[in-house]
């Protein structure tokens, strides 16, 4: 079947696992071990998306690479070992992943977690097996930079005009762009729907259920 988009790249966080609150709750305990000064909920929602080392420069501009490496050290220690917080999947992603897995779409995941972090998340949700392709952004350059993109296009052997980007932040929709790929946003993450429009998704979903009904729409308008 030629369909007009055949390959559905997904970002993680924000997108298919519900985790803000553990990553938010994971940067204020490394600020307050590293004893910096303080960063807002807000701020710290505004650079998830990033690699984890770029989010630490945005949120300390004028730091130094050696607080942003040990502070990087002590959030990872906190995310994968220490902290409890609750990373459930968003509701309907399992059912929306089986349909286009039955319909024998390509998956693959572009996260600006690191690969310890994804395949903590994946092994916990037992989605290992949909996603034969996965970057990372401590495999390659951190989003908006698209070549987590071009990485995931070579391994697919395709074309970005049959490749969908998934994302709930501009970060995730500004590589797409950088890639000259098509994107749809998912408005039920991090970002708000203003924030994404302003980088021309093709389309946008309320909900991680409506994903696989919208990507079969847009193939049905080829």
């Amino acid at each position: 079947m030629n369909r007009k988009y055949q390959l559905i790249i997904f970002d993680w966080d924000g997108t298919l696992m519900d985790s803000t609150a553990q990553i938010v709750n994971c940067m204020q305990l490394a600020i307050k071990e590293m004893g910096v000064e303080s960063r807002s909920d807000d701020e710290i929602l505004n650079i998830i998306g990033l690699g984890l080392e770029e989010a630490i420069f945005s949120l300390y501009p004028n730091a130094n690479k050696h607080f942003i490496n040990k502070t990087a050290q002590v959030y990872r220690d906190f995310y994968l070992f220490k902290d409890k917080t609750p990373s459930p999947l968003f509701a309907g992603v399992v059912e929306m992943l089986d349909e286009l897995r039955e319909q024998n779409y390509d998956l693959a995941i572009a996260t600006g977690k690191s690969r310890r972090g994804l395949d903590k998340g994946l092994d916990e949700t037992n989605l290992h097996d949909y996603f034969p392709i996965t970057r990372c952004a401590d495999e390659t350059r951190s989003k908006p930079d698209p070549q987590m993109l071009h990485e995931i296009l070579t391994d697919y052997n395709s074309s970005k005009k049959t490749a969908l980007m998934i994302g709930d932040s501009k970060y995730d929709l500004q590589m797409a762009n950088n890639a000259k790929m098509h994107s749809m946003a998912v408005t039920y993450g991090v970002h708000s729907l203003e924030r994404l429009l302003k980088q021309q998704p093709i389309a946008h979903v309320d909900s991680a259920r409506n994903i696989s009904t919208q990507i079969r729409t847009l193939n049905e308008q080829q």
